[in-house]
């Protein structure tokens, strides 16, 4: 297993860490697949994990994560504590209720959390977050008090994480992204402001969908050229643990086109990178919505077509009559955005109802 720095924070992590929803028993739609391990099992294969060099163990509260971070906290129990890093991470965002689910999670754990996130930070909640009294303060004040190790934002967004690593409060930052979603990744790889944190790195494997077109040694070799502190892997087998740290992958570089050739073996994907770029005057998200359609064809049907069904026809409508076209402008893979709108109201229309 290779290491790497977490930022400034002082603390070597696994390159590939273990990221701990497959491993839950609970409910999480957005899994390719749900394996709900007993504890013992699930202690188990954590341990098996930190036998081959795993150090980062990555995880969130029971409403959101079902029961991984109580068995986290079992694993914690059966090694030695100094040896592993474990995050944590909460959707709250003003000071006083993170405050109160740090104290529960270190509860649960049985230890203080090395990091803790607030987690699912976006425009809409981003101030309360930064702002006076918000989440931000609130893990500042508890990093102080020697409850938790280190501050983190954890998000989807850019512009989200660029606040945070402007933030002298934030040690570390969570992002998503893999060989396909790459284009946060080389917008942060460009940007200074980021070297200054640690930098985790989630949805390699894109939950799952890239495995198939891709093979496991792709999908990590493909994201190692990246400047994150750790890459997580969700796991929820011996099989799965077995794949992700049992060796170390050599680094692959694939251009964007070459992914994009690969995924048209099965369907036409929209070549969207997911870089954010795109900014619609109707506050629509174009990105997430090409990341349904490809994900749609990738084997998630029910699930992309459903979140499609939020707001896709409005952004069609509005995509339809808008003339500015600023998002054209900005998309470094020249998309046709209308045309591409336009397909995917096709698909909604015919597998949405």
């Amino acid at each position: 297993m290779r290491y790497r720095d977490l930022g400034k924070t002082g603390l070597r992590v696994s390159e590939i860490g273990f990221g701990t929803i497959p491993i839950l028993s609970g409910h999480v739609p957005v899994l390719p697949k749900f394996y709900s391990p007993d504890n013992e099992t699930a202690v188990a294969i954590l341990r098996k994990a930190y036998e081959h060099g795993c150090n980062f163990f990555d995880t969130a509260i029971l409403e959101e994560y079902g029961d991984a971070e109580l068995k986290l906290g079992e694993f914690v129990r059966t090694i030695d504590r100094s040896k592993v890093i474990l995050s944590d991470k909460a959707r709250f965002y003003s000071g006083g209720e993170i405050y109160r689910e740090v104290l529960r999670s270190t509860e649960h754990l049985g230890t203080k959390p090395d990091v803790y996130f607030v987690h699912q930070v976006d425009e809409s909640n981003a101030d309360e977050v930064f702002g006076k009294n918000g989440a931000l303060d609130a893990l500042y004040d508890l990093k102080r008090e020697g409850k938790i190790g280190h501050t983190g934002i954890a998000s989807h967004y850019y512009n989200v994480l660029y606040r945070g690593a402007k933030d002298p409060r934030v040690d570390v930052l969570q992002g998503s992204g893999n060989i396909l979603e790459r284009g946060m990744l080389d917008r942060i790889r460009k940007e200074e402001a980021f070297r200054e944190k640690g930098f985790i790195l989630n949805k390699v494997y894109a939950a799952g969908l890239l495995i198939g077109p891709f093979s496991i040694e792709e999908l990590i070799g493909g994201i190692l050229e990246y400047p994150f502190s750790c890459a997580l892997l969700g796991i929820g087998t011996f099989e799965q643990e077995e794949a992700a740290f049992a060796k170390e992958y050599p680094p692959i570089h694939f251009s964007f086109e070459e992914v994009l050739d690969r995924l048209k073996e099965t369907f036409e994907p929209i070549g969207c990178d997911r870089c954010e770029r795109c900014v619609c005057p109707y506050g629509h998200e174009i990105h997430t919505t090409f990341r349904q359609f490809n994900y749609f064809h990738l084997g998630k049907e029910f699930w992309a077509i459903n979140k499609l069904k939020l707001d896709a026809e409005e952004t069609y409508l509005h995509c339809r009559s808008c003339t500015e076209r600023g998002c054209m402008k900005e998309c470094e893979q020249n998309l046709r955005i209308p045309e591409e709108i336009e397909r995917v109201h096709r698909l909604l229309r015919a597998y949405g109802n």
